[in-house]
Parts: structure tokens; sequence; C-alpha cells
């Protein structure tokens, strides 16, 4: 394995997120509580086994000539790693001072074989802070050491002092390894989990923005531009008339003004809150398609408005939806079919509201199921939306949208749209 050194680490994933092993117990401002805890016990550890050798050397050898040398060795072990503990600082810090432990545990270790066993908070130190392979070196090396000084503490052979030292060292060393790479994993699975919560979220923002770009422009073509498109229309034919007859000429300027006002209070019901006109200030459905069958009814066109059902107060979603589609049966009617009436038919039933368009004009072929033609589209496509935009706001709703039509004997198009909930499928 690796230590966390070797390598480059991935970003950090939050600003509350888990520290990585990578950063390192002694790296400047990485330090979790976690961290500062285990560093005091590894302190208290290593000084409270340093202050029982000297004790224990004191009583046993307490006129010998090292005296002095092991006091004064003890004691700068005390401070360097008392101070190290007071202010970890920065990873290199911390080896240096890890190096000075070392070197002096190691003179005390050849003056007195007592202090061997301080060397078990040194192992855990020299794993965290060194790269895996000098770490494990140093490990082998003070364990050596701890088996050499246990060796001249004995009265004769003792296999536990051979043996005991390499295996304190080698759990030591195999533990800390395993849960190094455990937290290395699991980090890198919560960096994974929080980079694909930001794609996801921004792909989210993303189709919202899209969905909302599609509503809007269904929005402006069935308000804005059919009736740009009839004054464009009017306004032509008024050209064409002015000097042959004037009085349609200036009836068709009339009705363009009309439609031209009727587009500007639109605009302002657009911008305000997207509802069509007709039904603001709590217009129904039935009274906003009679308004829009009589304002159609023109230049040869008829347009008649027929209720059935009881006068149910509709959702305003859905009434919005169903007089959308009808302003864009409509335009669509007086532009290509060539009829000379069509019929608004509304039907209200207990779960379930229908709209019909019926029309005596040319027809078209049916559209075949999941076809891409749009036969109620301009044949221009920078103009038009059409079919898939009356097909994609009932579908927003749960609605249907049928179409019968055979060329030469006009054509019917019916929107359905549930006003209940719509039961989820069965899993």
């Amino acid at each position: 394995m690796r230590h966390p050194d070797d390598h480059p680490q991935p970003p950090s994933s939050s600003p509350g997120s888990p520290a990585s092993p990578a950063s390192g117990a002694f790296a400047p401002g990485a330090q979790t509580r976690d961290d500062r805890l285990l560093s005091a016990l590894l302190t208290t550890a290593f000084v409270v086994l340093l202050a029982g050798a000297l004790l224990r050397y004191v009583l046993k050898h307490g006129d010998s000539d090292r005296l002095p040398w092991i006091v004064g060795l003890s004691v700068v072990l005390a401070v360097v790693q008392v101070a190290g503990q007071a202010r970890p600082g920065s990873r290199r810090a911390g080896r240096v001072r890890l190096a000075v432990v070392v070197a002096c545990w190691v003179v005390v270790v050849l003056l007195a074989p007592s202090f061997a066993w301080c060397a078990v908070p040194l192992i855990h130190t020299a794993l965290r802070l060194l790269p895996t392979r000098s770490a494990v070196a140093l490990v082998t090396a003070l364990a050596t050491l701890v088996v050499l000084a246990e060796l001249r503490l004995a009265d004769g052979f003792d296999p536990n002092h051979l043996l005991l030292p390499p295996v304190v060292a080698a759990l030591a060393t195999g533990v800390f390894v395993y849960l190094t790479r455990e937290a290395t994993r699991r980090q890198h699975l919560i960096d994974d989990l929080v980079r694909t919560r930001r794609e996801l979220a921004a792909t989210e923002r993303r189709e919202g923005t899209l969905a909302e770009r599609q509503r809007l422009s269904r929005e402006i073509h069935d308000s804005l531009a059919q009736g740009l498109s009839s004054q464009n229309m009017l306004l032509q034919a008024a050209d064409r008339q002015w000097g042959t007859d004037p009085q349609a000429a200036r009836t068709h300027l009339r009705t363009a003004a009309s439609i031209a006002a009727h587009g500007l209070t639109e605009a302002r019901r657009l911008v305000h809150d997207l509802a069509p006109a007709d039904l603001a200030e709590g217009a129904g459905l039935a009274q906003a398609l009679a308004t829009l069958a009589a304002r159609e009814s023109r230049d040869g066109l008829t347009v008649r408005f027929h209720a059935e059902g009881p006068d149910t107060h509709l959702p305003d979603q859905a009434a919005s939806a169903l007089l959308r589609t009808a302003q864009g049966a409509l335009a669509n009617i007086r532009e290509h079919s060539g009829a000379r009436t069509a019929a608004l038919t509304l039907t209200c039933l207990d779960d379930t509201v229908a709209l019909d368009v019926a029309d005596d004009g040319r027809g078209f072929p049916a559209p075949e199921p999941g076809g891409t033609r749009d036969p109620l589209g301009d044949p221009d496509p920078l103009r038009g939306h059409g079919l898939p935009a009356i097909r994609a706001r009932l579908r927003q709703l749960g609605g249907t949208l049928a179409i019968e039509s055979t060329p030469g004997e006009g054509a019917v198009l019916t929107a359905t749209i549930p006003l209940t909930p719509a039961t989820p499928p069965a899993p």
C-alpha cells in the first residue's frame, strides 16, 4: 500500500466533511477533535512511560554515573513531546520533532534498556507522520532495539522477550494501515457522492430551465405569435383592398387593431403571471372560449361555441391549457385549413374535461402514432409549434390529445384532461 503522502488526494468534499487521512494529524489547520485527543493520548502515554522508566532507573541505579545523562535526555524527550502536542505545526515540523525524539530515545535505551517500551507511542506517531514504507522501516528498527533492550534486561533467555515486541509492532502497523486504507476509501466515496450530487443538481437546474423555456415558448406562440400572424394577414388584405374597397380595408385595419389590443393585454398578462388574458379576473373557461369564438369569427370563418355538462370550476392550469389549445388550433385552422366554419365544444364530466375543435376544411392524413410530422404545425419550422406544443402542454397535466381527419372532410381535435390525480402505476 502507498501512504497517503505518496499520491495526490482528491479535492475536499465540503466544509463540513471529515478530513481525509492524507491531511495528516499535524497538518496546519487540519486537526479534528479526534486528532487532538489521539495526539494528547499518545503524548500522555509517552510521558507516563518515560516517567516510569526514569523512576525505575533512579530506584535501581541511583548512584550510576549515567544518571545525569539519563535525567537530561528524559527531560528533553518530555519537553519536545509536550511542545509538539501544544503546537502541532506543519507535517515537516512534526517529522523533525519525531527525528529528535527517536534519536534521544535511542541514546537513552542504549544507556538504560528499561526505557525501551517508550517506543509504543513512537510507533504510532511514526505511522501517522511518515509514508508507509518509511514508517515500516522505522517501526522495524524500533522493534529490533526493543528486543535487544529486553534481552539485556532478562536474567536468561525468554522467548517472550524475543517475540512480544515484533508482534506488538506488527499488530500496531497492520491495524493502522488497514484503518488508513478504509478511511481513504470512505473519503473517496464521500467525495464521489458529493460530486455526483452537485452534478445531479446542476443537471436538474438545466432541465428545469429548459422546461421553463419550452413552456414560455408555447405560451408566447399561442398568444402573441398567433395574434401577430393574424394581424399580418389582415394588414396584407387591407393593403390589397385599399384602392378597390376602402371600406373593407378599414374593416381589416380595425380588426387588426382589436387583435393588437388583445395581444397587448396578453403580453401584460404573460409578464404578470402567464395566465391567458381571457381567464383573468375570475372568468371561467366557458366564457373565455365563447369570447375567443366571437373574436375569431371573421374573414369568412365562423366559429361557434357550445358547452355540455355542469358548469364546473376547473383548475387554473387545466383551464389555461385548454384555452391555449383552442387558440392554437383555431390559428392553424384559419391559416392552413381553408375552413368556413369551426366549432368549439367543451364537455365537463365529474372527473374529466374535454375540448373538441372541429372544422370543415381540407383536412389532412391522420398522423401515425409516434410520428414526427406535425399536421397542425406551420410548414415554416421557424414560425410555429403546432401539435407538439399542444401535446406537450396536455401531457404535463396528465391529459391526452386525439386527432381525426380525412383529406377533404375537415378535422376534429380532442384534448382531454383528467380532473382527479392520476393513479400511480403498479410496481
